[in-house]
């Protein structure tokens, strides 16, 4: 199967570009629609200009096997983020902003050469708040010979008519599912809406690109799905199971993730790990729901 973006015609690509640039006057690439003019140097919740900062890339073997395969996933490590969660690992990353100013041009030649190593997509970790940057340093690969996947890693807080504009330029979706009410999205990650929008976009998401297509054993389009799992069940895990069986797909494709670590400034009940009846019982209540394709951490240490 090839790239979803293979077949954008080069001026389509064009209007694409500008469209997410003119954005960026009056930014509202995420919900947050802090309305600063990017172009200007002007700042908001991100806390980005209109440049494209890049903390690192490579071939990583950590992600889901289906994006993994034998090759690795071509991975490049946005900085900065549009959610603040207080329990994020990669701190440094996106809330402190470690990383380096690259041109769209230097971003094309990392994924070209990601793929010359032998990764078998390009994997765009935290990407919503550079979405016109990234899109022309995609067309940029492409014209040069990129053909692998457009792999959109994204946190869920999303806007749908942005997620429109990605259409046909990116083939793999997979967006967190975080939490599925307000009180704990504004505690955990300052996104009171976050659910509402989370659904306005993976509906949006899963409308482009359907459920994951696998060849060989690698996943070559679709929409994966990731939930982690939290102390006392706080991120809401029914109603997010639900929402993907009814109105997405009983055979969408989620990881059910343990890998919860408490760090940082923690409501009470989230300054311990999760334990294993906890995680089981989520798995569970996925099984019961009826979703089909789900991604479990058998192996993973709890103590």
């Amino acid at each position: 199967m090839y790239p979803i973006y293979k077949n954008l015609d080069p001026k389509e690509f064009g209007k694409k570009i500008e469209a997410l640039y003119k954005i960026l006057e009056c930014c509202q690439l995420c919900p947050r629609k802090c309305k600063v003019n990017r172009l200007r140097g002007e700042k908001g919740f991100c806390r980005v200009d209109a440049n494209l900062y890049i903390s690192s890339y490579g071939a990583h073997f950590g992600e889901e096997d289906i994006l993994v395969g034998y090759g690795g996933s071509g991975t490049i490590f946005l900085t900065w983020c549009n959610l603040r969660c207080v329990y994020c690992q990669n701190y440094d990353i996106s809330l402190e902003g470690n990383g380096e100013k690259v041109s769209t041009e230097k971003c094309a030649e990392i994924m070209l050469y990601l793929q010359q190593r032998g990764c078998h997509n390009i994997n765009l970790v935290t990407p919503t708040h550079f979405a016109p940057q990234l899109v022309k340093s995609i067309s940029i690969a492409a014209e040069k010979g990129l053909e692998i996947p457009i792999v959109w890693n994204c946190g869920g807080y999303e806007s749908a008519e942005v997620v429109k504009i990605l259409d046909g330029i990116v083939d793999i979706y997979m967006p967190d599912i975080k939490y599925s009410n307000s009180e704990t999205a504004t505690k955990l990650s300052h996104a009171y809406d976050y659910f509402d929008r989370c659904r306005e976009a993976v509906k949006e998401m899963f409308r482009q690109v359907g459920n994951i297509q696998i060849e060989n054993g690698v996943a070559k389009r679709g929409l994966l799905i990731r939930h982690l799992v939290l102390p006392e069940d706080i991120a809401g895990s029914q109603e997010i199971f639900n929402f993907l069986k009814n109105e997405i797909s009983q055979d969408v494709w989620i990881n059910i993730m343990a890998q919860y670590r408490p760090y940082g400034f923690l409501p009470e009940k989230m300054e311990r790990r999760i334990t294993k009846d906890e995680y089981q019982n989520t798995v569970n209540l996925a099984i019961r729901i009826g979703l089909k394709n789900i991604i479990v951490n058998p192996f993973f240490d709890f103590s």
